[in-house]
């Protein structure tokens, strides 16, 4: 007999932050007529926004396992209230590292309001660069219980000399976004705040803290951010953390936006993670 794919509800929620700025806005996803004491918050990365590509067949996935799956998006990641398409630059001009480090720690926060019930477990699941904040953040909230990243950043130093010039002269960085052709800029402030943070923002010493359960997946011909930062996260990491590489996979294990359907990658990503929640969420 054919499994039957159980029916999910989906619920917004938005966030209000209390310095007053723009919502973090998001979905709950669980089994209709179900309670999940587990919940997997989901993370993009930069440049992302939670309908990308993969995300909501991820979340889907989650929710069809039994855990409550949550995704939102970054209150400055350039993204409009449609929630699909970065009509919002200036926003994404003011973004910081340490505002979305925060963020996923406020939707920790929030997870008892938006959730049909109180969470007892709860597993952070984060891509690229929301793989790295991810981490962080794991780092310093102990109510997260297992920890999946996907082509995970282990440093936040991943620009060029030209940039931090610019930056330091008080302009601008445009990023071309491929995808849209959009010129997307980010304003002076994202280096202060690396430079004024840089304890927390240390990627690999937050790693190197963690002792909660840690599936670390990535591709081998990532050409975003290369399968050694996978290999650095895991040997700071130690005994708690296991590797998986995919040959042959990408930075979006072969997934595009609009999504197609998953790829040979994506669905061995997404088994592996999906057996490691299931494993230690309960």
């Amino acid at each position: 007999m054919p499994e039957t794919t159980p029916t999910l509800t989906r619920t917004r929620f938005e966030l209000r932050p209390k310095d007053g700025g723009p919502p973090v806005r998001g979905d709950v996803r669980v089994v209709e007529g179900t309670e999940p004491r587990s919940a997997v918050v989901i993370c993009h990365g930069f440049k992302g926004f939670r309908e990308w590509g993969f995300f909501p067949a991820v979340a889907r996935a989650a929710a069809a396992r039994g855990h409550a799956a949550v995704s939102f998006d970054f209150s400055h990641n350039g993204v409009g209230a449609d929630g699909v398409d970065f009509s919002a630059l200036e926003l994404f001009e003011r973004h910081t590292l340490t505002r979305e480090v925060d963020e996923i720690r406020m939707v920790l926060d929030a997870l008892p309001r938006v959730l049909p019930k109180a969470p007892r477990r709860i597993g952070l699941l984060g891509h690229s660069r929301g793989g790295g904040e991810a981490v962080l953040a794991a780092a310093e909230d102990r109510r997260v219980d297992a920890l999946v990243t996907w082509a995970a950043i282990a440093t936040v130093h991943r620009w060029s000399e030209e940039q931090l010039a610019r930056w330091r002269h008080g302009e601008s960085v445009e990023i071309v976004n491929a995808r849209t052709g959009q010129a997307m800029p980010i304003g002076p402030q994202f280096l202060r705040d690396i430079e004024e943070n840089t304890e927390r923002l240390d990627i690999r010493r937050a790693a190197a803290r963690l002792t909660l359960p840690w599936l670390i997946v990535h591709g081998e011909a990532d050409t975003s951010v290369p399968a050694d930062d996978a290999r650095t996260l895991w040997d700071m990491a130690g005994d708690n953390a296991e590797l998986l590489l995919i040959d042959d996979a990408d930075h979006t294990f072969g997934a595009k936006h609009p999504y197609a359907g998953a790829t040979d990658a994506l669905r061995t990503a997404t088994d592996a993670t999906l057996e490691w929640l299931g494993e230690h969420l309960g």
